[in-house]
């Protein structure tokens, strides 16, 4: 081959225009998951409605999709900032139901009459899960171990504690002001619980997108020493990031509390794999660096309409953890392939 024509190979290599351009599916995937799983939860509500229009478009099932999304949402904000650093925390949902038994043990102990006892309680439950969450981030970012190993042990540990509080059962005791007000509280027919989890999603996402603590969390999560090169004190950061996250799991509890007028100690062994999987659906990515709060706020919704329908269509709830299961399998593989194929 002359040297003309080999330079002329190359230029075409490296000339941008010349490579081949990805298709329209690649490219909403790799470069705009969101969309992707906005076309996929049309479809899924669309086949729910086909089946069961009546009771799937009704006004109740609307209503309470919107609060299950909008309790929901309160762990997944916490766990995109954790997951964009590389990380995972597996204990929200323990942590939740300690945050919501400390709680409520505070308020009976005031008096649930008392004017204080709400305003006690949420300080309570916030407290709680924003110090369990410094200490997975101590045991994350300063002895180094694994995130996974941190927090499947604190998820135990935690639920071990919430279960000696309250001897193994629910406690009642939550203030009528705080359920009338939050748990079941309208505004314009919206319930309040979904109006919450937005606002504070909305607040979540511009700090996380357009301050300095979100923009060293992306750099974190995209190279760590990098980032520690830059300047970033990332030991300290990654406590932090996890201090969020159990703050947005003792939120969820004090929530959860005003939901249903009590502690739900059984009820939340899914809650860390729902929030997990509406992060990875979102667009964020297990491996760091990559995620939206837009993204999350939509994966959001697919776990929450799938268990929805499914109860509608008439199948046993145990079909709910396998529909999640499946769902997150499917998001870790897309999240595989759209890493792949950024690296091409």
């Amino acid at each position: 081959m002359s040297t003309i024509e080999s330079s002329k190979d190359n230029a075409e290599v490296n000339d941008p225009a010349a490579r081949p351009q990805p298709s329209l599916l690649r490219r909403l995937l790799v470069d705009r998951p969101e969309m992707m799983i906005i076309l996929a939860l049309v479809i899924i509500a669309g086949f729910f409605v086909a089946v069961r229009p009546d009771a799937f478009l009704s006004g109740i099932n609307i209503r309470n999709m919107s609060i299950e999304a909008g309790m929901m949402m309160f762990l997944a904000v916490g766990m995109t900032y954790v997951i964009i650093t590389a990380g995972i925390d597996l204990s929200v949902g323990s942590l939740l139901v300690l945050s919501g038994v400390c709680a409520v043990l505070v308020m009976r102990m005031i008096g649930i009459d008392h004017p204080a006892a709400p305003w006690v309680g949420l300080l309570v439950a916030l407290g709680c899960g924003t110090l369990w969450g410094l200490l997975n981030g101590f045991f994350v970012a300063v002895t180094r171990l694994s995130p996974l190993i941190v927090t499947l042990a604190s998820m135990g540990i935690a639920l071990g504690i919430a279960r000696l509080l309250s001897g193994g059962v629910d406690i009642t005791g939550v203030p009528r002001s705080v359920v009338n007000t939050i748990g079941i509280g309208r505004v314009m027919g919206i319930p309040v619980i979904f109006l919450i989890a937005t606002a504070f999603a909305v607040l979540a996402g511009v700090i996380l997108h357009r301050t300095r603590f979100g923009l060293h969390t992306f750099a974190i999560g995209s190279n760590p020493q990098a980032a520690e090169r830059a300047g970033i004190k990332v030991r300290r950061h990654l406590v932090m990031v996890y201090a969020i996250s159990g703050f947005c799991a003792g939120l969820a509890g004090y929530i959860t509390l005003s939901r249903f007028a009590s502690t739900t100690i059984a009820g939340h062994s899914m809650d860390n794999l729902r929030a997990i999987t509406a992060v990875v659906l979102g667009g964020a990515s297990l491996f760091g660096g990559v995620g939206t709060m837009f993204g999350t706020s939509v994966g959001v919704l697919i776990p929450v309409v799938l268990a929805s329908g499914l109860v509608i269509v008439g199948l046993p709830s145990f079909w709910q953890e396998v529909a999640v299961g499946i769902v997150l399998l499917a998001a870790v593989l897309v999240d595989q392939w759209r890493r792949s194929s950024r690296s091409r």
